[in-house]
Protein backbone atom coordinates (compact mmCIF):
# COMPACT_ATOMS: atom_id res chain seq x y z
CA UNK A 1 0.00 0.00 0.00
CA UNK A 2 1.27 3.35 -0.99
CA UNK A 3 1.95 5.82 1.92
CA UNK A 4 -0.03 8.38 0.74
CA UNK A 5 -3.13 6.10 1.30
CA UNK A 6 -2.51 4.54 4.57
CA UNK A 7 -5.18 5.29 7.25
CA UNK A 8 -5.87 5.74 10.46
CA UNK A 9 -8.18 3.22 12.60
CA UNK A 10 -10.59 6.27 12.90
CA UNK A 11 -10.89 5.58 8.67
CA UNK A 12 -9.29 8.93 7.71
CA UNK A 13 -5.94 9.31 5.69
CA UNK A 14 -2.83 9.33 7.66
CA UNK A 15 -0.45 12.35 7.13
CA UNK A 16 2.85 11.53 5.33
CA UNK A 17 5.55 11.31 7.70
CA UNK A 18 7.56 14.26 7.97
CA UNK A 19 10.79 14.49 6.02
CA UNK A 20 14.31 14.10 8.22
CA UNK A 21 15.32 17.35 9.28
CA UNK A 22 19.06 18.69 9.12
CA UNK A 23 20.08 17.63 12.39
CA UNK A 24 18.70 14.18 12.32
CA UNK A 25 20.42 13.29 9.10
CA UNK A 26 23.93 14.28 10.55
CA UNK A 27 22.94 12.33 13.48
CA UNK A 28 22.02 9.23 11.25
CA UNK A 29 25.35 9.60 9.45
CA UNK A 30 27.56 10.13 12.53
CA UNK A 31 28.37 13.58 12.24
CA UNK A 32 28.73 15.53 15.19
CA UNK A 33 29.78 19.17 15.94
CA UNK A 34 33.43 20.57 15.39
CA UNK A 35 33.02 21.34 19.21
CA UNK A 36 32.06 17.61 19.93
CA UNK A 37 34.84 16.34 17.93
CA UNK A 38 37.63 18.03 19.83
CA UNK A 39 36.29 17.34 23.21
CA UNK A 40 36.00 13.50 21.97
CA UNK A 41 39.80 14.42 21.25
CA UNK A 42 40.81 16.22 23.71
CA UNK A 43 39.43 12.97 26.59
CA UNK A 44 40.60 10.52 24.61
CA UNK A 45 43.77 11.96 24.09
CA UNK A 46 44.27 12.89 28.54
CA UNK A 47 43.11 9.24 28.77
CA UNK A 48 45.81 7.91 26.63
CA UNK A 49 48.44 10.23 28.45
CA UNK A 50 47.34 9.49 31.74
CA UNK A 51 48.27 5.92 30.40
CA UNK A 52 51.42 6.90 28.56
CA UNK A 53 52.50 8.90 32.29
CA UNK A 54 51.86 5.26 34.42
CA UNK A 55 53.62 3.59 32.05
CA UNK A 56 56.67 5.87 31.80
CA UNK A 57 56.68 5.44 35.54
CA UNK A 58 56.65 1.58 35.99
CA UNK A 59 59.74 1.72 33.11
CA UNK A 60 61.81 4.12 35.43
CA UNK A 61 61.13 2.38 38.44
CA UNK A 62 61.53 -1.07 36.68
CA UNK A 63 64.83 -0.24 35.27
CA UNK A 64 66.49 1.60 38.10
CA UNK A 65 65.28 -0.81 40.35
CA UNK A 66 66.93 -3.67 38.65
CA UNK A 67 70.25 -1.96 38.22
CA UNK A 68 70.22 -1.74 42.27
CA UNK A 69 69.07 -5.23 43.24
CA UNK A 70 71.27 -6.69 40.74
CA UNK A 71 74.30 -5.59 42.89
CA UNK A 72 72.53 -6.31 46.11
CA UNK A 73 73.77 -9.41 48.16
CA UNK A 74 71.24 -10.14 50.34
CA UNK A 75 67.52 -11.11 49.91
CA UNK A 76 66.18 -7.87 48.47
CA UNK A 77 62.31 -8.50 50.30
CA UNK A 78 63.59 -10.12 53.34
CA UNK A 79 66.65 -8.90 54.71
CA UNK A 80 66.47 -6.78 57.70
CA UNK A 81 69.39 -4.31 56.66
CA UNK A 82 69.54 -1.43 54.90
CA UNK A 83 72.87 -0.71 54.30
CA UNK A 84 74.10 0.38 50.82
CA UNK A 85 77.19 1.59 51.17
CA UNK A 86 79.01 -1.87 51.90
CA UNK A 87 80.63 -3.70 49.49
CA UNK A 88 78.91 -6.05 48.05
CA UNK A 89 75.58 -3.78 49.31
CA UNK A 90 73.50 -5.18 51.81
CA UNK A 91 69.65 -3.85 51.94
CA UNK A 92 66.41 -5.33 52.02
CA UNK A 93 62.56 -4.27 52.72
CA UNK A 94 61.31 -6.37 55.15
CA UNK A 95 61.01 -4.14 57.70
CA UNK A 96 59.83 -1.05 55.49
CA UNK A 97 57.13 -3.37 53.96
CA UNK A 98 55.95 -4.41 57.21
CA UNK A 99 55.99 -0.72 58.94
CA UNK A 100 54.04 0.40 55.59
CA UNK A 101 51.03 -1.92 55.71
CA UNK A 102 50.37 -2.46 59.60
CA UNK A 103 50.63 1.92 60.13
CA UNK A 104 48.56 1.91 57.14
CA UNK A 105 46.15 -0.66 58.85
CA UNK A 106 45.78 0.89 62.05
CA UNK A 107 45.28 4.19 60.42
CA UNK A 108 42.29 2.45 58.50
CA UNK A 109 40.74 0.68 61.33
CA UNK A 110 40.76 4.15 63.59
CA UNK A 111 39.56 6.69 60.87
CA UNK A 112 36.96 4.54 58.88
CA UNK A 113 34.66 4.10 61.81
CA UNK A 114 35.05 7.65 62.87
CA UNK A 115 34.86 9.05 59.37
CA UNK A 116 31.47 7.36 58.38
CA UNK A 117 29.77 8.40 61.21
CA UNK A 118 30.78 11.74 61.58
CA UNK A 119 29.63 11.65 57.53
CA UNK A 120 25.92 9.94 59.23
CA UNK A 121 25.70 12.92 61.44
CA UNK A 122 26.33 15.55 59.15
CA UNK A 123 23.81 14.43 56.63
CA UNK A 124 21.36 13.38 58.17
CA UNK A 125 21.47 14.13 62.22
CA UNK A 126 22.87 17.44 62.67
CA UNK A 127 20.70 20.67 61.80
CA UNK A 128 21.77 22.76 59.09
CA UNK A 129 23.02 25.35 60.88
CA UNK A 130 25.59 23.11 62.72
CA UNK A 131 26.27 20.34 59.88
CA UNK A 132 27.54 23.58 57.43
CA UNK A 133 30.15 24.86 59.68
CA UNK A 134 31.04 20.82 60.64
CA UNK A 135 31.78 20.29 57.09
CA UNK A 136 33.85 23.25 56.74
CA UNK A 137 35.86 22.51 59.23
CA UNK A 138 36.73 19.04 57.77
CA UNK A 139 37.15 20.45 54.39
CA UNK A 140 39.99 22.84 56.16
CA UNK A 141 41.39 19.84 57.64
CA UNK A 142 41.82 18.26 54.92
CA UNK A 143 44.05 21.06 53.29
CA UNK A 144 46.57 20.98 55.74
CA UNK A 145 50.09 20.11 54.27
CA UNK A 146 51.86 16.74 55.98
CA UNK A 147 54.41 19.27 57.17
CA UNK A 148 51.86 20.67 59.63
CA UNK A 149 50.76 16.84 60.96
CA UNK A 150 54.11 16.27 61.66
CA UNK A 151 54.83 19.12 63.50
CA UNK A 152 52.45 18.57 65.55
CA UNK A 153 52.44 15.05 66.07
CA UNK A 154 56.02 15.70 67.31
CA UNK A 155 55.67 18.30 69.67
CA UNK A 156 52.53 17.51 71.08
CA UNK A 157 50.91 14.13 70.31
CA UNK A 158 53.77 12.42 71.23
CA UNK A 159 54.09 13.90 74.75
CA UNK A 160 50.69 13.20 75.47
CA UNK A 161 50.80 9.73 74.12
CA UNK A 162 52.31 8.38 77.59
CA UNK A 163 49.55 7.66 79.46
CA UNK A 164 47.69 6.05 76.91
CA UNK A 165 50.71 3.65 76.31
CA UNK A 166 50.99 3.21 80.16
CA UNK A 167 47.33 1.74 80.21
CA UNK A 168 47.61 -0.36 77.57
CA UNK A 169 50.55 -2.00 78.73
CA UNK A 170 48.74 -2.38 82.05
CA UNK A 171 45.56 -3.59 80.68
CA UNK A 172 46.92 -5.18 77.39
CA UNK A 173 50.35 -5.52 77.55
CA UNK A 174 49.70 -9.66 78.50
CA UNK A 175 49.00 -10.01 74.86
CA UNK A 176 52.47 -8.31 73.45
CA UNK A 177 51.16 -6.77 71.05
CA UNK A 178 50.98 -3.93 73.46
CA UNK A 179 53.94 -4.07 75.82
CA UNK A 180 55.54 -0.99 76.45
CA UNK A 181 59.36 -0.60 77.98
CA UNK A 182 58.67 3.32 78.43
CA UNK A 183 60.48 4.09 75.42
CA UNK A 184 59.65 7.02 73.68
CA UNK A 185 56.49 6.66 72.45
CA UNK A 186 57.51 7.43 68.90
CA UNK A 187 56.13 3.68 67.34
CA UNK A 188 54.06 2.49 64.62
CA UNK A 189 50.64 3.20 67.01
CA UNK A 190 51.71 6.58 67.12
CA UNK A 191 52.29 6.99 63.52
CA UNK A 192 48.86 4.99 62.49
CA UNK A 193 47.20 7.55 64.94
CA UNK A 194 48.98 10.81 63.61
CA UNK A 195 47.87 8.73 59.58
CA UNK A 196 44.41 8.23 60.67
CA UNK A 197 43.61 11.76 61.54
CA UNK A 198 45.49 13.06 58.43
CA UNK A 199 42.95 10.28 56.29
CA UNK A 200 40.15 11.47 58.14
CA UNK A 201 38.94 14.22 56.40
CA UNK A 202 39.35 12.69 53.04
CA UNK A 203 37.32 9.67 54.20
CA UNK A 204 34.69 12.11 55.93
CA UNK A 205 34.31 14.33 53.10
CA UNK A 206 33.57 11.41 50.16
CA UNK A 207 31.07 9.33 52.12
CA UNK A 208 29.41 12.44 53.40
CA UNK A 209 28.93 13.53 49.53
CA UNK A 210 27.60 10.15 48.62
CA UNK A 211 25.40 9.64 52.09
CA UNK A 212 23.57 12.68 50.68
CA UNK A 213 22.92 11.64 47.31
CA UNK A 214 20.65 8.42 48.50
CA UNK A 215 17.30 9.40 47.12
CA UNK A 216 14.72 10.54 48.85
CA UNK A 217 12.14 8.22 48.03
CA UNK A 218 14.50 5.31 49.61
CA UNK A 219 14.44 6.97 53.41
CA UNK A 220 10.72 7.79 52.61
CA UNK A 221 9.64 4.36 52.42
CA UNK A 222 11.23 3.21 55.14
CA UNK A 223 9.93 6.28 57.48
CA UNK A 224 6.50 5.12 55.85
CA UNK A 225 6.79 1.47 56.68
CA UNK A 226 7.41 2.92 60.64
CA UNK A 227 11.35 2.52 60.31
CA UNK A 228 13.38 4.32 62.90
CA UNK A 229 15.97 6.95 62.02
CA UNK A 230 19.03 4.35 62.28
CA UNK A 231 16.91 2.00 60.88
CA UNK A 232 16.43 3.87 57.62
CA UNK A 233 20.28 4.37 57.84
CA UNK A 234 21.02 0.56 57.90
CA UNK A 235 18.26 -0.51 55.01
CA UNK A 236 18.74 2.53 52.91
CA UNK A 237 21.80 4.83 53.37
CA UNK A 238 24.88 2.58 54.35
CA UNK A 239 23.47 -0.01 51.38
CA UNK A 240 23.39 2.36 48.61
CA UNK A 241 26.64 4.11 50.00
CA UNK A 242 28.71 1.34 50.26
CA UNK A 243 30.30 1.41 47.02
CA UNK A 244 31.36 5.34 48.02
CA UNK A 245 32.89 4.67 51.40
CA UNK A 246 34.62 1.74 49.87
CA UNK A 247 36.24 4.33 47.52
CA UNK A 248 36.41 7.01 50.38
CA UNK A 249 38.61 4.41 52.34
CA UNK A 250 41.11 3.57 49.50
CA UNK A 251 41.87 7.46 48.78
CA UNK A 252 42.38 7.71 52.55
CA UNK A 253 44.50 4.21 52.46
CA UNK A 254 46.68 5.48 49.47
CA UNK A 255 47.17 8.75 51.30
CA UNK A 256 47.99 6.88 54.26
CA UNK A 257 50.70 4.14 52.32
CA UNK A 258 52.39 7.05 50.69
CA UNK A 259 52.90 9.66 53.79
CA UNK A 260 56.14 10.63 53.89
CA UNK A 261 56.87 14.21 56.24
CA UNK A 262 54.76 13.49 58.97
CA UNK A 263 56.16 9.85 59.28
CA UNK A 264 59.47 11.13 59.67
CA UNK A 265 58.64 13.98 61.98
CA UNK A 266 57.07 11.12 64.42
CA UNK A 267 58.42 7.95 64.09
CA UNK A 268 62.66 6.99 65.73
CA UNK A 269 63.10 4.66 62.83
CA UNK A 270 65.54 1.19 62.57
CA UNK A 271 65.38 -1.57 61.23
CA UNK A 272 63.96 -4.21 63.23
CA UNK A 273 60.39 -5.57 63.29
CA UNK A 274 59.35 -5.04 66.99
CA UNK A 275 56.40 -7.31 68.51
CA UNK A 276 54.86 -4.73 69.97
CA UNK A 277 53.37 -1.66 68.23
CA UNK A 278 54.03 0.60 71.62
CA UNK A 279 58.33 -0.25 71.23
CA UNK A 280 59.71 2.74 69.08
CA UNK A 281 61.29 1.68 65.94
CA UNK A 282 60.45 0.55 62.34
CA UNK A 283 60.09 2.43 59.00
CA UNK A 284 57.95 2.83 56.16
CA UNK A 285 58.90 2.79 52.30
CA UNK A 286 58.14 6.92 51.99
CA UNK A 287 59.81 7.68 55.46
CA UNK A 288 62.84 6.07 54.55
CA UNK A 289 63.24 7.13 50.96
CA UNK A 290 62.60 11.03 52.54
CA UNK A 291 65.35 10.46 55.19
CA UNK A 292 68.47 8.94 53.18
CA UNK A 293 67.41 10.32 49.79
CA UNK A 294 69.63 13.35 49.72
CA UNK A 295 73.05 11.82 51.41
CA UNK A 296 72.84 8.72 49.32
CA UNK A 297 74.55 7.81 46.30
CA UNK A 298 73.62 7.07 42.78
CA UNK A 299 73.94 3.32 43.84
CA UNK A 300 71.86 4.00 46.73
CA UNK A 301 68.97 6.31 45.23
CA UNK A 302 68.64 3.41 42.39
CA UNK A 303 68.09 1.43 46.07
CA UNK A 304 65.28 3.46 47.05
CA UNK A 305 63.85 3.78 43.76
CA UNK A 306 63.37 0.16 43.93
CA UNK A 307 61.80 0.43 47.35
CA UNK A 308 59.58 3.28 45.82
CA UNK A 309 58.94 0.31 43.10
CA UNK A 310 57.47 -2.05 45.80
CA UNK A 311 55.07 0.66 47.39
CA UNK A 312 53.85 1.79 43.74
CA UNK A 313 53.10 -2.19 43.10
CA UNK A 314 51.19 -2.47 46.29
CA UNK A 315 48.95 0.92 45.79
CA UNK A 316 48.32 -0.79 42.51
CA UNK A 317 47.27 -3.64 43.94
CA UNK A 318 45.27 -2.30 46.72
CA UNK A 319 43.06 -0.04 44.26
CA UNK A 320 42.48 -2.85 41.97
CA UNK A 321 41.24 -4.92 44.67
CA UNK A 322 39.24 -2.13 45.89
CA UNK A 323 38.29 -1.91 41.89
CA UNK A 324 36.80 -5.40 42.40
CA UNK A 325 34.68 -5.13 45.73
CA UNK A 326 33.31 -2.08 44.49
CA UNK A 327 32.14 -4.03 41.17
CA UNK A 328 30.79 -7.00 43.29
CA UNK A 329 29.30 -4.88 45.80
CA UNK A 330 27.39 -2.69 42.80
CA UNK A 331 24.97 -5.39 41.74
CA UNK A 332 23.63 -5.31 45.16
CA UNK A 333 23.91 -1.35 46.54
CA UNK A 334 20.73 0.49 46.53
CA UNK A 335 21.40 2.78 43.60
CA UNK A 336 20.35 0.00 41.77
CA UNK A 337 16.86 -0.35 43.38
Amino acid sequence: MDISTQKTDSGAEAPPPAPPTAAQKRAARGATRPGDRIFLGLSRGSGILLLVIMAAIAVFLTYRAILAINKDDANFLTTFEWNTSLVPPKFGIAVLAFGTVVSSIIAMVIAVPIAVAIALFISHYAPRRLSGPIAYVIDLLAAVPSIVYGLWGALVLVPYMDGLFGWLNDFFGWTGIFSWDEGAPRSMLTVGILLAIMILPIITNVSREVFLQVPQMHEEAALALGATRWEVIRMSVIPFGRSGVISASMLGLGRALGETMAVATVLSPDFEIHASLLNPGGGTFAQNIASKFSEATEFGRDALIASGLVLFVITLLVNGAARMIIARRAEYSGANA
